[in-house]
């Protein structure tokens, strides 16, 4: 089988990253069109060895993208495409079936029940959302919580399957020597209870709640924020400023999955003491996951990934209902508690990225099989 990704860019994200280790996993020849943007999860699947193609789309109304797109697929002599995030899939879906390729996937990656991908949901978003998506065979969701809200804007029930993100859990296995180098890296305090915050620096991930919480904590909290975000990282800088602790909050940038040891998010992981993920909607909650992975307590708002698994199966994450100073509470009770093994439970295992990986392909296979069949979808 021969499939094209399509996706929307490729800078460091959830989405992103979740393709490049999908990709190490799934026995498919694939490559891979970037509609703008590509950034450092570009240079990682070249280094992979995957064929990359930047489309050069100047922005969402860049029409002259969709026939550059066909031309791409018809010389790919692709048997199926996938899609990923909200224009990738607006684009890829219609690019698809002009090429003649029928067997066409798309992943939902980030759909809330207020926003996709930080943008509103307005009637126009979704209305061209439902159009595009009868073009295709079938649309993923990364988690029940995703599914049912597909379903509430419309997507047909039978058209929907679930493959949760995966990771891969031995990359995040704690090491202790790892975690003392990465601290003396950064400059932390020998002393220092490290709260981390893992994600794109944008509002809705309210990392603010956690620079006004870590203002209420004792001088010796420090908090670590992992991700790029332009503008609003000079926010969270100002805010920090006014709350009195600059000194105590660390930007790193954007941190690709394939770093160096000591500048890759496990190694940063591994410096932290918890993760807080304050962020009030969720599509899945990839962060929470790796952290569980890495056997750090988590504290949470909202994780799909961990609330539609069974009671007891994430020992050590705790929802959190509130702003700054709840946040500031649970993590005084966190810290009170000790540390306990920094050991990965059964939930971190149950997103192992091979099952994922394996679920993908049965999805795949129904849908080249369908079109083969000539069975309309």
């Amino acid at each position: 089988m021969k499939a094209l990704h399509v996706i929307t860019g490729l800078g460091v994200g959830g989405a992103e990253q979740q393709l490049r280790l999908l990709l190490r996993h799934l026995p498919v020849d694939c490559d891979v069109v970037t509609l703008s943007n590509p950034g450092s999860v570009a240079d990682g699947l070249a280094d992979d060895g995957v064929r990359v193609i930047h489309l050069g789309m100047t922005g969402n109304r860049d029409l002259s993208a969709l026939p550059r797109l066909v031309r791409i697929i018809r010389a790919g002599g692709y048997d199926l495409v996938h899609t990923h995030l909200y224009r990738a899939c607006v684009y890829g879906r219609i690019a698809a079936r002009l090429a003649g390729v029928k067997a066409v996937v798309a992943t939902e990656h980030s759909l809330g029940d207020s926003q996709m991908e930080g943008r509103a949901l307005s009637t126009g978003v979704r209305a061209l959302y439902l159009a595009s998506e009868r073009l295709g065979s079938s649309t993923v969701a990364v988690s029940p919580t995703v599914a049912d809200r597909l379903r509430r804007w419309g997507v047909p029930g039978p058209r929907i399957e679930v493959v949760p993100n995966g990771i891969d859990v031995s990359r995040f296995r704690f090491d202790p020597v790892l975690r003392a180098r990465t601290r003396r890296r950064l400059g932390l305090p020998a002393g220092a209870y490290v709260v981390g915050g893992v994600g794109r620096l944008t509002a809705g991930k309210r990392f603010d709640v956690l620079v006004r919480a870590l203002a209420r904590l004792p001088e010796d909290y420090w908090l670590l924020l992992v991700g790029g975000g332009g503008a609003e990282e000079s926010v969270l800088r100002r805010v920090a400023q006014r709350a009195g602790v600059a000194d105590r909050v660390l930007l790193t940038g954007e941190r690709p999955t394939g770093g160096l040891p000591g500048a890759d998010l496990p190694s940063l992981m591994a410096a932290m003491d918890t993760l807080a993920s304050p962020s009030a909607e969720e599509a899945f909650g990839l962060a929470v996951v790796e952290a569980l992975a890495a056997g750090l307590p988590v504290l949470y708002v909202s994780c799909p990934a961990i609330e539609d698994l069974p009671p007891g199966a994430a020992l050590g994450a705790r929802r959190v209902q509130g702003g700054a100073e709840s946040f500031a509470r649970a993590l005084e009770k966190v810290r009170a508690e000790g540390p306990g093994p920094r050991t990965a439970p059964e939930a971190a295992h149950h997103y192992c990225i091979t099952r994922s990986a394996a679920q993908l392909m049965d999805v795949y296979a129904a849908a080249v099989s369908r079109t083969s069949l000539g069975v309309s979808s």
